[in-house]
């Protein structure tokens, strides 16, 4: 999956804005909380997200994919290189990490981002 496309694929959710952090991260967010985080400016392209506890244990012992710096004790993983992943994989994996994230905001939150 490319970063165009996962960009694209991160915006079609609900509620999700796009802000740059740390001068170089393009940051996904659902009510302001990072739920993927990417670094168009290296190369090959690398990736942080957020995980349950089972998945984040199972990806880190892939090739590329360790734990994320400053993250790891909420279960955020870091990949050297998007494309080790599969669109399929991806697009599980992102929808899991919003869908983490997601469910932490407040009920108030939640009603907005579903226009309820």
């Amino acid at each position: 999956m490319t970063l165009e496309e996962i960009r694209m694929y991160c915006l079609s959710l609900p509620g999700v804005t796009e802000d740059i952090k740390w001068d170089d991260h393009v940051c996904f967010n659902v009510g302001s909380k990072m739920f993927l985080i990417t670094n168009p400016d290296k190369y090959p392209v690398t990736a942080s997200f957020k995980a349950t506890e089972n998945v984040f244990e199972a990806l880190i012992t892939r090739d590329g994919i360790t734990p994320a710096p400053y993250l790891a004790r909420n279960h955020w993983v870091h990949i050297d290189n998007i494309e080790r992943l599969r669109i399929k994989e991806w697009i599980i994996l992102i929808n899991a990490s919003y869908e983490l994230i997601f469910s932490k905001l407040t009920i108030k939150l939640k009603k907005q981002i579903q226009g309820l």
